[in-house]
């Protein structure tokens, strides 16, 4: 029949995972062993445990299947935390074995004891430990489906002589699935929804990553309101392309018209979005719709809460919603939108391909232009968010993943290892940071074992950029932020990678499309400024200290890029008065 680790292996299987990422050792080795004797599932080495949980996370995330990670006991299952926060916030479908000392002597304080089940109950759904042989394999298959149903991470606790022992239960055969039912609202919560969108004289639409299917309702519903739409960083992939009322992004990386769309509009409509910076939300006139009940009404007070998939709710509003013939609401946002990115367009390109050190603004706008229409790209935490926020170009086929809820730093490079092993045929590039890449940068030896054709970006600012921009606006001076000047591509290169090191801004077009070329993995160092933070020229010292308090308005103004030119093909479109004769 096998040993428990078999048992678990053949669950894991047929609840649709592929990989386990992890360091193999000790109290794992039966499960690794199990691996090696199993077809249709294998071991991703990592060189770090917490490297694996991102990587998992990055997986389940693109592939919508169960993805899974491991570590040994005390030290090997600790790292994995922090992956499986992000993992946990970001709602994605993970299962962590964490393996543990020998059964006997758990209570003892036995060498690298831990408590692993009380441990990662804050990081997960289902987090259960097995020691009894008879457990297996129904609690397996109840941590798969924990994970996979509520779209969240399920954590289990097994001693690694538990793990060799001879299963006493048939493994069979069981389903395992992710839910398919769709969330229709109330027929009254929709008369609702209608009555306020048609009472509204203006109305905006706040759209979060729950739009992912519901880019054409959307769309429809923004023509037949005249509403400005605006979106959160993780809706942005969703909603931004094809986008005739767009008007930015809001929150502390925000740009364009899209806080002034919010707070001006009599009804804001929250679509698909648990947006976490209430001091950017009116805090009045809300309603908000999401597939999740709990989220409703946690950031801002509502006048209505629809309970509902979005796509689903908007399909059975739509008829219902009476077409607007004013628009000079949106038309308004629409103009401040693009006036907002033309005010600093020159702040950003004048003499920027002769700027030394390399603008990285300049450096985000020529990889937005060489990257593959398909391309992938995972983004540390940090200016890196502000790059990618700003000059990646959505497309409808294009991801951009990160730490965007849990916000921890060096997520990009494993996410990247998880995302090229979901897509092998995508291209797959790392917007690293020079600090995120140096707390994980044996990640990079990963890459080159493997042979994962990762194009890691780095953007080489020398500081932890972000971390200067949070002490200047403390009004303190900034220190310890400087990593030290290191070359990145020499060190790349002696790991096996093609490593690529560029300091002039004439060749950084170049240097980007041979290296996103190149067969295997590379690395291409970008030297950028680090005097190049987020804030223009033109930022007054109110906004400052608004920053600081997070006190109700964007300040971080940019999105230059094909963002503008996009702004003002809206602006070029608004439908011209006629000519009274």
């Amino acid at each position: 029949m096998g040993t428990l680790a078999d048992q678990l292996i053949e669950v894991l299987r047929e609840a649709g995972a592929q990989r386990i990422y992890g360091v193999v050792g000790d109290s794992l080795n039966p499960v690794v062993d199990a691996v090696r004797r199993s077809a249709g599932i294998e071991w991703v080495h990592v060189r770090n445990e917490e490297a694996g949980a991102f990587a998992a996370a990055a997986d389940a995330q693109l592939s919508g299947q169960l993805a899974v990670c491991a570590g040994s006991c005390g030290p090997g299952n600790t790292h994995l935390i922090q992956g499986l926060y992000d993992a946990h916030r970001n709602g994605v479908p993970v299962l962590a074995i964490a393996s543990h000392i020998p059964s006997l002597q758990v209570g003892t304080g036995f060498f690298q004891e831990t408590h692993p089940e009380r441990l990662f109950v804050d990081c997960s759904s289902y987090c259960e430990q097995v020691t009894q042989v008879g457990q297996m394999p129904r609690v397996a298959r109840i941590a798969a489906q924990h994970a996979l149903g509520a779209g969240a991470v399920s954590v289990l606790v097994i001693s690694g002589d538990v793990l060799h022992t001879t299963a006493t239960q048939p493994t069979g055969s069981s389903y395992v699935s992710r839910p398919r039912a769709t969330i229709v609202p109330a027929r009254e919560q929709v008369a609702a929804l209608a009555e306020r969108l048609n009472a509204a004289a203006t109305v905006t639409l706040f759209c979060g990553a729950g739009v992912e299917n519901a880019h054409a309702k959307v769309m429809e519903l923004a023509g037949k309101l005249n509403s400005p739409v605006g979106h959160s960083l993780r809706g942005k992939e969703w909603i931004q392309h094809d986008n005739a009322y767009d008007v930015g992004m809001s929150g502390l990386l925000g740009y364009g018209a899209c806080y002034e769309a919010t707070q001006e509009a009599e009804l804001l409509v929250l679509i698909g979005t648990d947006f976490p910076y209430d001091a950017f939300l009116p805090g009045k006139r809300t309603v908000q719709v999401d597939h999740d009940v709990t989220r409703l009404g946690r950031r801002t007070p509502l006048e209505l809460g629809i309970h509902g998939d979005v796509r689903a709710t908007l399909k059975e509003v739509l008829p219902l919603v009476v077409q607007k013939s004013d628009r000079t609401f949106l038309d308004r946002m629409l103009r401040k939108h693009a006036q907002s990115l033309d005010r600093v367009v020159d702040a950003y390109t004048r003499d920027i391909e002769h700027h030394l050190p390399i603008h990285p603004e300049f450096a985000a706008r020529l990889l937005d232009e060489v990257a593959s229409d398909d391309a992938v790209f995972t983004v540390d935490t940090g200016m890196n968010n502000v790059w990618a926020a700003r000059y990646l170009t959505p497309n409808g086929r294009r991801r951009v993943i990160g730490s965007f809820l849990h916000g921890s730093m060096a997520n990009a490079l494993p996410y990247a290892i998880g995302a090229q092993l979901a897509y092998p045929g995508r291209q797959v590039i790392s917007m690293s940071g020079d600090g995120g890449l140096g707390m994980l940068l044996g990640e990079l030896l990963t890459l080159a074992k493997h042979q994962l054709p990762v194009k890691v970006v780095l953007f080489n600012n020398r500081a932890l950029g972000m971390i200067k921009l949070e002490m200047m606006v403390d009004g303190l001076p900034d220190h310890q932020t400087d990593n030290g000047d290191f070359d990145y591509a020499a060190i790349a290169q002696a790991a096996g990678l093609n490593g690529i090191r560029i300091e002039q801004p004439g060749d950084v077009r170049t240097g980007l499309t041979e290296a996103l070329a190149h067969p295997g993995p590379a690395l291409i160092d970008l030297v950028t400024d680090p005097h190049a933070l987020s804030m223009p020229p033109h930022i007054t010292t109110a906004q400052v200290k608004g920053f600081a308090l997070a006190a109700g308005r964007t300040v971080l103004d940019g999105g230059v890029g094909k963002m503008v030119d996009l702004a003002r093909a809206n602006v070029r479109n608004i439908p011209r008065p006629a000519i009274a004769r």
